[in-house]
């Protein structure tokens, strides 16, 4: 029986190994591609079990640097998943896989095929799957959003850094909210402002929170803004 909070963590072994959740195999064809291990939380909502007939949403969360290794804890230090350990409910799955190199960026290849393999064996609204990441995983976003721009419903980036030159391949009917603290010394506001303004010149829905006197943990306030999830509910992807 699947728990609430759901802490279920799964292997995804090297190149041609087989793969086993704790239910079900994962597509050997798959598996195949995955170039890393990557370990994971994921959470399901209140009325899943019950609702065998429903699809839900599915919010897919990449953390910063701090949160990098093999310690799956470590994620649950910053946003969503600190709420849910602080007791918040949310109306989606939430899949929140851990980058186990330190000192590399995210593999977002690895994350893509996690996240189909998920999606494949859940009962997900595939029209309404929404992105966000924080610092090094918001960067990991953006670049999730130029890669797979037919993916995801809606993308929510906090303080992250921007492949500005590749604005014009993100899906340009996927709304976008970018938050940043106006005292970021690790990745400067500018890195925001910059990506935010090509955007709207191109005509994308975008929306930008700054917050004045705020550092790098800009997060903090991010995702404790409720009007956040209120708005990936109401976005579905437009075909």
């Amino acid at each position: 029986m699947k728990l609430n909070l759901a802490l279920l963590v799964v292997l995804f072994l090297m190149q041609g190994c087989a793969s086993q959740s704790t239910s079900q195999l994962i597509d050997s064809e798959l598996v195949t591609l995955v170039e890393e291990k990557l370990s994971y939380y994921l959470y399901y909502p209140k009325g899943y079990e019950t609702n065998e007939a429903e699809k839900f949403p599915l919010l897919l969360f990449l953390h910063g640097g701090g949160e990098s290794g093999d310690t799956l804890t470590a994620i649950k230090k910053n946003g969503p998943p600190k709420l849910i350990v602080s007791g918040k409910e949310f109306p989606f799955l939430i899949l929140a896989p851990q980058n186990p190199n330190k000192n590399k960026w995210w593999n977002t290849r690895a994350v893509s095929q996690l996240l189909d393999s998920i999606v494949a064996n859940n009962r997900v609204d595939e029209k309404r799957i929404y992105l966000t990441g924080l610092s090094r995983g918001g960067g990991a976003a953006w670049e999730m959003a130029v890669q797979y721009p037919e993916k995801f419903a809606a993308m929510a980036v906090v303080c992250g850094m921007t492949p500005v030159p590749y604005a014009s391949w993100i899906n340009r009917k996927m709304p976008i909210w970018v938050f940043h603290g106006e005292e970021d010394e690790s990745i400067p506001i500018s890195e925001s402002e910059t990506m935010v303004e090509r955007l709207l010149a191109m005509g994308y829905d975008v929306r930008f929170t700054r917050y004045p006197g705020v550092g790098h943990d800009s997060w903090v306030k991010a995702y404790n803004t409720d009007e956040l999830y209120d708005w990936f509910m109401a976005q579905e992807r437009k075909e």
